[in-house]
């Protein structure tokens, strides 16, 4: 074999090299966990869970004047907002993510699974299908079962998740990082003790009494 065949040989060999995403940026969240292999058990709720992080969770609010907007942001950066209530949080976005980003170290490390999708877990099992509204006749107002969109039902599951870690920091010694733990393990099990789980039962048992 001459030399000249021996370099268009090596020439069309591809070198196949093993990419993998940079810390933080594509797939992984927080630069720790893997995003691109999470499932969801609830396909009305798949299309609109976003995972998507580039860098830190923090846009900065590009996308509050887009309609729909919402449906870019990562879910994980919706919690945080959420997470930033009336209180001793409002507006403490930092604390809110360190206190998140913990939570999720220590569900790792207690279950040795990846804490998203336990988080995906207790979206899809704290998320309403049914709901009220109040139709009136006349003088006469009366409630009637509705079927919650899927933007709606992520909306309010995470609102409940983040509202119920919230409330357990109150007069309590609870940090919040402990809260958001005991919430989201509860709810990604689907306990009824936790405050997201609760409130869709409650929702969907006033809706099955006014269908």
């Amino acid at each position: 074999m001459s030399e000249s065949e021996v370099v268009e040989e090596e020439q069309d060999e591809v070198v196949v090299e093993d990419v993998r995403p940079i810390a933080g940026i594509g797939t992984l969240v927080f630069g720790k966990w893997d995003a691109s292999a999470i499932t969801c058990k609830d396909p009305g709720l798949a299309p609109y869970i976003n995972l998507t992080t580039v860098g830190v969770p923090h846009t900065g609010g590009r996308h509050a004047n887009a309609w729909f907007g919402k449906a870019k942001l990562s879910v994980v950066e919706r919690y945080i907002n959420k997470l930033m209530r009336t209180g001793p949080y409002t507006g403490k976005k930092q604390g809110a993510m360190k206190a998140f980003e913990a939570a999720l170290d220590a569900i790792a490390e207690k279950t040795g699974e990846n804490p998203l999708q336990i988080f995906v877990n207790a979206i899809c099992n704290a998320a309403p299908m049914e709901e009220i509204t109040r139709i009136k006749f006349g003088a006469v107002s009366q409630p009637k079962a509705v079927d919650s969109s899927p933007s709606r039902r992520l909306d309010v599951a995470l609102r409940n998740l983040a509202k119920g870690a919230q409330q357990g920091t109150h007069k309590s010694k609870r940090t919040l990082t402990n809260c958001v733990i005991n919430e989201i393990s509860k709810a990604s099990s689907g306990d009824a003790t936790s405050f997201a789980v609760a409130k869709k039962e409650e929702l969907e048992r006033i809706a099955a009494s006014a269908r």
